[in-house]
């Protein structure tokens, strides 16, 4: 019992630390530990040494002064880091669960059955595969280019945008069951399973992985009724992502998904503010909102982009404003055409809105490519 005390006793110390530094250290541990892949063995020995130590000096740890506490578990984590990063980069049995063949299934049934709906435009059913599933393998080169030249490639790569109306359509619908504490647990797990299952469909992509743990995180503190900051949410998220799998921090999508999550939750609230106080409902200040939103997101990801593709979306503003709205509608259009359709029963109208939507979505992405 004395061993689970102490374990417990740092557990909280950890928890009582700025959860922001430790995910920051980790991460840098992270990053330093990917190139240890050919290190010598007796170099993750001395990696679990350091890391040992802590936990049997934790008595005297806590006595220290809160900033030599601090600076000491940030060392710790750093180290742990580099051992994740090292253990990670070794070869080891890859095992297909249950739960993934399942999805494997699914995505392919939804595939099937997006492909056998009568759309009448050609570009329809690949876009919405793409959208749905991640499958990018029926767009054509012309409307591939049209999504590069327009600015709109991060919708066609699955994010937590995607993921993210998924959730509010999960969200509205489980509102459906009520209130009471049997409700929002139901509530809880049909959004969690749901939206898991939607990540193994998809590939488990580093950044839907991440959208999911900011769900995941996010409803676990609402159902524990505890507040909820955006800033320790993305640090406790960042660090879970990169215990489970270090190799993802070399990831591209993973790189740019934190860097806009990061421009979000730090520049956007700057420039909410600018617009003048007025109602929510107000549709210039809803244009404002989605506008702030955007510019955050490229203020922290373009050095980035610039740095790999050379290349800057002069109109990213123009398509992010008409595109996001249209993708959004898209989406849940689809969503509910693919469910209905699933069961026979779903009506010509709503097929035809589904395919309007799409033309309408290529329409305005190739008007903005041509400018």
């Amino acid at each position: 019992m004395q061993r689970y005390e102490i374990i417990a006793n740092f557990a909280r110390m950890v928890e009582a630390k700025s959860i922001e530094t430790l995910s920051v250290t980790f991460t840098a541990g992270v990053i330093a530990g990917t190139g240890l892949s050919g290190a010598s063995p007796a170099f993750p020995c001395l990696l679990l040494v350091l890391l040992v130590l802590p936990l049997l000096f934790y008595r005297r740890l806590i006595q220290l002064p809160p900033a030599g506490s601090t600076a000491i578990l940030a060392f710790t984590f750093l180290f742990l880091g580099m051992f994740c990063a090292w253990n990670g980069a070794q070869p080891g049995v890859v095992l297909h669960s249950f739960p993934e063949a399942s999805a494997a299934r699914a995505v392919e049934r939804l595939r099937a059955l997006i492909d056998s709906l009568p759309f009448q435009a050609d570009e329809t059913a690949p876009l919405l595969k793409a959208l749905l599933s991640g499958d990018r393998s029926g767009l054509s080169r012309d409307t591939t280019a049209i999504f590069r030249q327009s600015g709109a490639s991060h919708i066609l790569a699955l994010s937590g945008l995607h993921i993210g109306i998924i959730y509010l359509a999960f969200d509205k619908w489980a509102q459906l069951i009520g209130h009471t504490r049997m409700a929002r647990i139901l509530r809880y797990a049909a959004i969690l399973s749901g939206a898991g299952f939607f990540v193994l469909m998809t590939g488990a992509g580093p950044s839907i992985v991440r959208a999911f743990l900011f769900i995941a995180i996010g409803e676990t503190l609402r159902i524990m009724g505890r507040p909820r900051n955006s800033v320790k949410v993305l640090a406790l998220a960042l660090l879970i992502q990169l215990v489970l799998d270090p190799t993802a921090v070399r990831s591209l999508g993973f790189q740019l998904s934190y860097l806009a999550m990061t421009g979000i939750f730090i520049l956007f609230p700057i420039l909410e503010k600018w617009y003048p106080d007025g109602s929510s409902r107000n549709p210039l200040r809803r244009i404002w909102k989605m506008a702030a939103l955007s510019i955050s997101c490229q203020a922290f990801t373009a050095p980035l982009a610039w740095l790999h593709f050379h290349t800057f979306p002069a109109y990213f503003l123009i398509t992010n404003l008409l595109a996001i709205p249209l993708t959004t509608l898209l989406m849940g259009s689809a969503v509910l055409t693919a469910g209905l359709s699933a069961f026979g029963a779903c009506p010509d109208l709503l097929i035809k809105t589904t395919d309007g939507l799409s033309r309408l979505l290529l329409f305005v992405l190739e008007v903005i490519a041509s400018m």
